[in-house]
């Protein structure tokens, strides 16, 4: 067998040539930070699998996890993206490494790869200076191999990392996707074990902002009714809310880390036309309030939530959240949705004066009007609003490709790895995404396996590895190894507010833009170390 080791930011695919053996490895870390690699083995020509396993032995000081490199099938690149901006050139259409299953032994086919994530928490208390992590293969059934022996050395700063702060981070988290894979019952006693896996892994990957379905979410199509608030109409057009279960996702939440809510949209989706599906819930069914079509400022949403939200105002003050919660108008509307979308902020600021907006927008004439408080443009978008002064965050989804960053399953991992040094060097307020673990067909309620279908079954409109990061595993969140290396960005944003770093300070002047910045892992090496005096 030949062995060894590779930073986090090259995937290793099944069928690539094994490169020139690597037996070690170097590593910069604060105290209290999260630092990753992998250990890869190739099975030679042979006529049998080979069953491999991987043992670690760490100091104290580090904690450390082993986890096996799963494979998905990709059968196309993504489109609108040139060749040298593509990972998995000659692989795809292929398996593509990406899900991290919790297993410290693979079965490898001769001629191929298999890889091992390792996983080290530097614990806060530790002593600086290097620490070394000794691994070895093991082959089932033949003696040990001197060869198998790996060692990296983890060299630990006396920077303690601090929590990030004053920037949000949140990732949509749809609770039907969870209903629907697991066969629970929205919000019934099965759910709540389930879903607090999902929030604790969220929190543990720097999202610190979560979506309350307080209704069903309006995005993605009709979606199965995922409603935490019960309402019940009364007799002369009043309504009574329930907000027990409300309080049980957000006391959930905060029991996981999660320390933000931002609450459903209130009007439709792309448009901002319609007001968004109520539901009453009576004998284990769930009927609508009012038609579909029901516009957004017609006088029957209108008087809905002018009820509603007094309501909400209450409990949010009750529960200590109106500080800690973020509102919204519409998702993504377009330039022709102005009109409507100024009608829905004007009625909203009629009725809940106390209320700010946010949303994933790119037309800038929003902000210029101060129809949303905060505006979230894509990436691809984003320039005008840091050229005009408007604070915002950022955002990308399926889009934009090429040069630009993001987190598809053709994206070069260091691309990944950039996101946090961009966010912070063109200085925005936050970031968002929409897809944490969307397991179903593209607009509909039609769950896929997302072991086998990554792009909601919409290529190429929807790209490979959009739709989530985690997977579902059996009794809870399988992770990605892009999930990881986003989570690793968002530390380095948390490094560089702990040390002070000025957003115009020398060292990231390269960082010019979401897609002009350094694409070499050496130069982010030579950066972590010069930064934690390594």
């Amino acid at each position: 067998m030949k062995v060894w080791l590779s930073s986090s930011l090259v995937r290793q695919f099944p069928n690539a040539a094994p490169p020139r053996g690597q037996a070690t490895l170097s590593l910069y870390a604060a105290r209290g930070e999260r630092v990753s690699f992998q250990a890869s083995v190739f099975v030679p020509s042979g006529d049998r699998p080979r069953e491999v396993s991987l043992r670690v032995d760490a100091p104290g000081d580090l904690a450390v996890r082993v986890r096996r490199v799963g494979l998905v099938p990709v059968p196309h690149h993504n489109a609108d993206t040139p060749v040298e901006e593509l990972d998995g050139v000659g692989h795809i259409p292929g398996y593509v490494p990406d899900p991290l299953f919790p297993e410290e032994t693979a079965l490898v086919a001769p001629r191929e790869v298999a890889a091992f994530w390792i996983t080290v928490n530097v614990r806060r208390a530790a002593r600086p200076g290097p620490k070394e992590i000794a691994l070895a293969f093991h082959s089932a059934g033949e003696r040990d191999n001197a060869a198998s022996l790996l060692k990296a050395t983890v060299l630990v700063s006396e920077v303690v990392l601090a929590k990030r702060k004053d920037f949000r981070v949140t990732h949509w988290f749809y609770a039907d996707a969870i209903c629907d894979w697991y066969g629970v019952e929205p919000f019934g006693e099965p759910f709540w074990p389930i879903c607090e896996k999902y929030m604790k892994d969220y929190a543990e990957h720097g999202c610190d902002l979560i979506y309350v379905p307080v209704f069903t979410p309006p995005l993605d199509g009709v979606k199965r009714p995922t409603q935490l608030l019960k309402v019940r109409p009364r007799a002369g057009g009043r309504y009574s809310f329930d907000w027990r279960r409300v309080k049980r996702w957000i006391q959930l939440a905060q029991k996981s880390g999660i320390r933000h809510f931002e609450w459903t949209h209130f009007f439709t989706q792309w448009g901002c036309r319609n007001a968004i599906r109520v539901y009453e819930e009576r004998d284990g069914k769930n009927r609508l309030l009012w038609p579909p079509g029901t516009g957004a400022t017609s006088s029957t949403h209108r008087d809905f939530l002018a009820q509603f939200l007094p309501a909400l105002e209450r409990f949010l003050r009750e529960e200590r959240l109106l500080n800690a919660s973020y509102f919204h108008v519409s998702d993504e509307p377009g330039g022709d949705s102005l009109p409507y979308y100024r009608k829905a902020r004007d009625l909203l600021r009629e009725l809940a004066p106390w209320m700010r907006v946010m949303d994933a927008l790119s037309d800038v004439r929003f902000a210029r009007e101060g129809l949303t408080d905060m505006p979230v443009p894509s990436i691809a978008h984003a320039r005008p609003f840091v050229e005009e002064g408007i604070p915002s965050w950022a955002y990308f989804c399926c889009g934009p490709r090429g040069r630009w960053i993001n987190r598809l399953l053709d994206t070069p991992l260091i691309k990944i790895r950039m996101t946090g040094w961009l966010l912070y060097r063109l200085g925005f307020g936050g970031f968002l995404h929409w897809g944490f673990n969307y397991w179903h067909r593209s607009q509909t309620q039609h769950m896929i396996d997302p072991f086998t279908v990554t792009d909601g079954e919409r290529w190429p409109g929807w790209a490979y590895g959009d739709p989530f990061v985690v997977y579902p595993g059996p009794d809870g969140p399988i992770d990605s190894l892009r999930w990881e290396v986003f989570a690793e960005s968002l530390q380095d944003y948390a490094l560089l507010q702990t040390l002070g770093v000025p957003r115009d300070d020398r060292r990231l002047a390269p960082l010019k833009d979401f897609d002009d910045f350094p694409r070499n892992e050496k130069w982010l090496a030579r950066l972590r170390k010069s930064l934690l005096g390594v």
